[in-house]
This record gives structure tokens, sequence and C-alpha cells, in this order.
């Protein structure tokens, strides 16, 4: 298929746009998928040099793939359409190996195939370049997929037997024998990667899971523990000041709502609607404390919104108080992200969940807090005294949008975590050629592999990175401690493919 430049990046242009929600951290996980894809586009272009105008190019390969919907009672025979993407530019046909990328909880483009670390890889070794966006997900869904009857069949396990099935359709259609498959993913399809090498091994010979939260956890109070600490480190530009103002800053909104003091709070931090209840209230910390959650897994690579940003902010000689701090943090974001108020309303969020409208682009917000309430949990709470924020960001609050949006019983969720980690090993997997890799400051480090487990299951942690860094293109400016990380999972990758291929007898990486 060919397109120009213009209409392409006119489609950039339109998913650049506002977004609109209930929650703060949906609002940075979209804007960081668009501008993912923003960069993507720059990326692309950058690498291949093309010059100005309108020019064709060739693009990567669309297409759709037929999936059962249950592929595990083959009497059901209700399918469903899978996307995925082909870049066979750097091919070395027939025998050069192939690079599956992985998708998510978001919706996935040709960027999946035409831009990031992977495909910098697959240039060096003459890889057949292919993704898959997860079932449920962007434009892998029927019309009726977000139903209560229809959601079922979401799952992590459906979601590695479409990665199985697909691994069969693209052998098929390039007559593939004995080539050497590698997959790659990042954050949940970090999970799926190292999962899919440990469910089948027979298909893919090596793994990449980057920022990977392979342990389920019902109460993730380590999230927030780490948020604390990296807001305290001045490797990023955190402090311990920094730290102690926010915290002192979150006492004083606490102090606010027990005195009642309401109409205050939504002044100063420019609610949309009257704070109503305990419910609105947990919603409203919960929107404050993501601006900071998100500029630490996120540090960096949304501009505007890091860690230095917010502290520098907080920091500022002069500042009246703590409490003053986080109002000009929420302000700034606010101008960051064009919004004129803050939506705090729970009930508000209760609709957005309770919505069956399909939204083909951007993150899945049903689709992932179903799977958050069958498989994972990983409720990112502040009830412990090492959390900065305020400890009406609860446990409860989280767990009762389970039954109350999905009819799930609040001791099924305890069971789902439980089971998802007897079956795949939760963070101490028995498997071989994973490679694991984490940044120091990301909070989802603390669900990951973190030590080697063997010779052949590899963890690189990355000082002073926060989630997902490594999977983005090679800058000048990377920080050492990510061009190394950069290097050695290089070397690593270029092991596993030797090996396989015979022409080394051992390697001290991977055997």
């Amino acid at each position: 298929m060919s397109l120009s430049w213009l209409p392409l990046f006119l489609v950039l242009l339109s998913l650049l746009g506002g977004t609109q929600g209930a929650w703060n951290l949906r609002q940075i996980r979209n804007k960081l998928h668009r501008q993912q894809q923003a960069e993507s586009f720059k990326s692309f272009y950058t690498r291949f040099g093309l010059p100005r105008g309108a020019l064709s190019y060739t693009t990567a390969l669309e297409g759709y793939l037929t999936q059962p919907l249950d592929h595990f009672n083959r009497r059901n025979n209700a399918t469903y359409r899978q996307r995925y993407w082909i870049n066979e530019a750097f091919w070395q046909r027939p025998g050069g190996p192939v690079f599956l990328y992985i998708g998510g909880e978001g919706s996935l483009s040709e960027f999946s195939v035409l831009s990031g670390e992977h495909v910098e890889m697959a240039q060096k070794h003459q890889a057949l370049l292919v993704s898959l966006e997860h079932r449920y997900y962007g434009a892998s869904i029927n019309e009726d997929g977000l139903t209560l009857e229809a959601i079922r069949f979401l799952s992590s396990q459906q979601a590695l037997a479409d990665l199985a099935s697909f691994h069969l359709f693209i052998s098929q259609k390039y007559n593939l024998t004995r080539n050497t498959w590698i997959c790659f993913g990042g954050s949940y399809p970090g999970s799926l990667s190292a999962w899919f090498r440990l469910k089948f091994p027979h298909l893919v010979y090596a793994a990449v899971a980057s920022s990977a939260p392979v342990r389920a956890k019902l109460d993730f109070t380590d999230y927030n523990k780490v948020v604390g600490h990296s807001l305290s480190d001045p490797v990023i530009g955190g402090s311990a000041k920094c730290l102690d103002l926010i915290r002192r800053g979150f006492q004083r909104v606490d102090s606010l709502l027990k005195l009642g003091n309401v109409t205050q709070l939504e002044k100063d931090f420019f609610s949309c609607e009257a704070l109503r209840g305990p419910d609105d209230f947990s919603e409203f910390v919960s929107n404050l404390a993501d601006i900071f959650m998100g500029a630490v897994q996120y540090n960096g690579e949304i501009k505007g919104n890091d860690v230095q940003g917010l502290c520098q902010i907080m920091t500022t000689e002069g500042m009246k108080s703590a409490y003053e701090g986080l109002k000009k943090v929420n302000k700034a974001y606010m101008e960051a992200t064009a919004l004129k108020c803050v939506e705090n309303s729970y009930q508000k969020s209760v609709e957005d969940l309770n919505s069956t409208k399909i939204n083909p682009v951007g993150v899945g917000e049903r689709q992932w807090y179903y799977q958050t309430c069958t498989e994972f949990g990983y409720y990112q709470t502040c009830e412990d005294s090492s959390c900065p924020f305020s400890p009406l960001i609860t446990l409860s609050s989280q767990l009762a949008l389970c039954p109350r949006i999905f009819q799930i019983p609040l001791e099924s969720v305890q069971k789902s975590v439980q089971f998802t980690n007897e079956f795949y090993g939760s963070n101490h997997p028995k498997s071989s050629r994973i490679i694991f890799v984490n940044g120091d400051i990301d909070p989802w480090h603390a669900l990951s592999v973190l030590k080697n487990q063997s010779h052949s299951e590899v963890a690189i942690f990355i000082n002073g990175t926060a989630h997902c860094a490594n999977m983005s293109p090679s800058r000048p400016n990377d920080p050492p401690s990510l061009q190394k990380a950069r290097e050695v999972r290089m070397q690593i990758v270029e092991s596993s493919l030797i090996v396989y291929t015979g022409t080394l007898k051992h390697s001290n990486l991977l055997n």
C-alpha cells in the first residue's frame, strides 16, 4: 500500500488532538500514546532521510487475521478480526529471523514495525518485522466486544493463543521453516513477551520483556513506594526536600477535606464540578497524585511533565507553602494538557467505564480495568505510611469498581490474582532466553524480574530510566546507563541468533 507524506502527517495530527476522560492518569497515558506515534513518525522519516514535500513510500502491510473468539472451546464458532502489521524491508529471505512486536492495552499503528529499538535491531540482523494488536484493543474487536457477555473472552491466556495462531499464519504465509523468532514487548506486552516464550518455547526462541510486571499483585503498595523514592532521587532532578513538600501538601489537602472545606479545594484545583462526598474526595486526591505518579513513571517521555520540572515548582524559593506548590503543579499540568478544569466526579468515571462504545484509537480503559479485575489487580494504593500522597487512595475504592462495572465479586479478584501467579510463575518464571529490562525509577519494576534467574534468563537494571524507556529509538542524548543497556541487549540478541543458527557452539549469555 502506498501513501504520501501529507495524508499520513494529517492522520498523525488528528491523533494529537485533545483527550477526554475522568482521570488524570488516563490523560497522561493517552497523551503519551499520541506523542509516541508522533515521535515514531518523526524518527521514521529522519532515519530514512526523506526530503520535504509530498513523497510516496511503501508503508508496512496492514492486514486482519480471523481468530477464534475462544481458543479453548472449539465448539464456540464465534470469531473476530485481529489487526497485524508486516515490514519486509530489511528481511533477508528466506532464512532471516522474525521479530515479533506484541501489542497491549492500546491500539497499534504501522509504526510498530517501522520505528523503535526493535526495528533498529531488525535492520542490523535483516529480520522480518511483524506486530499483532491485542484482542479487544484498537481495531481488533467486534462491535459488541465491550458488553458484559462478550468481554469475558478478553484475557492474557487468549492473547497468547492469538500469538500462537499468528505465528502459524506468518509461517504459512512466508513458508518459514527454521527461522528464528524473537518477541518484544513493553509493560503488559512485556509480560506477554516473557509468557509467550514460557508457554510456547517451541515457537519463539527468545524474548525481550521491557518493564514487564510479571507478578500480579492485588494491593500494589510498592508502586507509590518507588514513586516516593524517585521523587527524592537527585539523578533525575528530585530531592528529599521536594518529596517532603509533596507529602506536606497532601497532608494539607487531607486536612481541608476532614474540615469540610471542600469549596476551597474545588476553587484552588479547578474542579469541573462540586465534590459530593467520599467517592469524589478519593477521585480528587487520586487525580492530584496522578500528576506526580505519571511524571515518575514516564519521566522524560512527555515534555513538560517530569520529576525535575515538578520538583522545581515545589521547591521554588519564596513559595508560601507546600499547598501552594501543589496548586501550581496542578495549574502547570492543566496548561500542558489544555484542560479548563479537572473532572473529579466518581460517577463520571463509573459512566466512562460502563460505556461499551468502541474507540479504535488510544488506550482501552474499560478493557484494561476488566483485566485488572479478572487477572492482575495492580491497584496502586496509598494506605501505607511510606506513600507521599493521600491515604484516601484505598484498595477498597478501586476494588469496588469490579462488582459495580463488571459484576465480578470482590473475593474472586484476589483468587484471579493468585491464579495468574500460579499459571505464569510470578517473578520467578522457570524459562530460558528471556531478557528482562527495567529502569530503577519505574514503579513497575517492583513486579518484574530484577536478578538473573539462570544463565539464560538475563535481568538488565538501568539507573535513572523510567517505564519502557529502552524501547524508543536510540538517541544521541540517551544517558550513559541506557546506552550501555542497549549495547548489552544487542549483544544478547546477537548471541541468541548466533547460537540458533549453529555458527557458535556455546554462548556465555544465552544457553
